[in-house]
């Protein structure tokens, strides 16, 4: 008698792009029983979604997309916090390994978060104007703080279409401004190490000047010429040099152990989300990877971030919130690579492009004090329907 398999399960589901990132969007209550509380089951369904771990690094037999802006995963539920609409938490799924990390947020995807939680009635009505904004108030789960998002509406339902162009993605659609309120880690300095700059000592890669802010996502933040390269790089310049990638990972891993988010930098393996790694340089002209050529005259600095052990393809959401807390604090390497001094915001160069954001810091005693950094991003449903997976996941 041959062996007996069970059908596979289909759960609600919705593909979703925010920003330049998209992923898969569950609303808590469509999930399995064992899948909505966190845990085992719950990693092993998503890793399972998304087609994790798969040794070919192509995400064949899942909805990843083989990187790190596409093998993503969101849960959201009705919030659970006074004054919040909907509750927010976002995995990273790894692409080879067995492994999601909640560890962060997701700064682009957020940007879809206010329209799937509309579209999916996890928003009041009352709330919802028939024609306007809606502003969704979103409880960030995995690093506890508050994000607003301004979604435009009409005749009573979400406006995805428009002409707001974003660099990192193909087509253009309506603006979605974004607010990270007080995105600074609430449990102790923005600044772990209290320092603007540190020396960070590597072994093997000399002492290098870094920033190491917690404001958005934890982020070290080097000076370009320091790690060899000019800041205007882009993927294949990095991602097809093992050298590269290895001695950006190992400065990674001394980074975390020095803000204190691992106790030794054999941890910084089971932590890959987090801390960020990007570089900083003066603004410099290139050529984009669309082809696109960037001045430097309409840019204020240049800045290349690696994700999951890879250069990104333009600036995660949650980066660009570390970019401008850090670059409208006189003194950190962001800062200086923009020219110094006072400033409210910066628009940087990234692989794909340029972003503007805008910060509002300020010192208080003797720590600096993130009060709301804000983007544009747009978003779109790509998908929606069922996902399936195997019934033995």
């Amino acid at each position: 008698m041959s062996k007996q398999f069970p059908p596979q399960i289909r759960i609600p589901a919705t593909y979703m792009r925010g920003g330049t990132s998209k992923g898969v969007f569950f609303n808590l209550t469509d999930l399995p029983k064992a899948a909505q509380v966190p845990g085992a089951a719950r990693d092993k369904l998503l890793l399972r979604v998304v087609g994790s771990p798969d040794p070919y690094g192509k995400h064949t037999d899942g909805m990843g997309g083989a990187t790190s802006s596409t093998s993503k995963t969101v849960i959201l539920s009705k919030s659970s916090k006074p004054d919040h609409d909907v509750d927010y938490l976002f995995g990273q799924v790894s692409i080879d390994k067995p492994f999601v990390d909640w560890s962060g947020n997701c700064g682009n995807l957020t940007a879809a978060v206010g329209s799937f939680a509309i579209s999916s009635g996890l928003v009041d009505p009352s709330r919802i104007p028939d024609n306007g904004v809606a502003v969704v108030r979103i409880w960030q789960a995995n690093i506890e703080k508050t994000i607003v998002a301004h979604v435009p509406i009409t005749n009573g339902e979400v406006q995805e279409t428009g002409d707001f162009e974003l660099d990192g993605v193909t087509f253009p659609a309506a603006e979605v401004k974004v607010e990270f309120m007080d995105p600074a880690d609430g449990e102790g300095s923005m600044f772990p190490t209290g320092n603007l700059v540190d020396d960070l000592q590597v072994p093997g890669i000399g002492t290098l000047k870094a920033t190491m802010i917690n404001a958005g996502i934890p982020t070290i933040f080097l000076n370009a010429k320091e790690v060899n390269y000019n800041g205007t790089e882009l993927q294949e310049a990095i991602n097809n040099d093992g050298k590269a990638l290895l001695m950006f990972e190992l400065i990674r891993a001394h980074g975390a152990v020095k803000m204190g988010l691992i106790a030794d930098i054999e941890e910084a393996a089971n932590r890959q989300h987090t801390p960020k790694v990007a570089f900083v340089a003066p603004p410099a002209d290139y050529v984009s990877s669309s082809g696109k050529q960037i001045n430097a005259n309409d840019i204020d600095l240049n800045v290349r971030a690696l994700s999951m052990g890879k250069l990104h393809h333009a600036m995660m959401g949650t980066a660009a919130v570390s970019i401008a807390t850090a670059a409208t604090i006189p003194g950190t390497l962001v800062n200086l690579a923009a020219g110094g001094g006072d400033r409210q915001g910066v628009t940087f160069g990234h692989p794909s492009g340029t972003l503007k954001v805008g910060a509002e810091t300020e010192k208080q005693s003797n720590d600096w004090v993130a009060k709301k950094v804000s983007m544009s991003r747009s978003a779109r449903v790509l998908m929606e329907g069922w996902v399936r997976v195997p019934g033995d996941n």
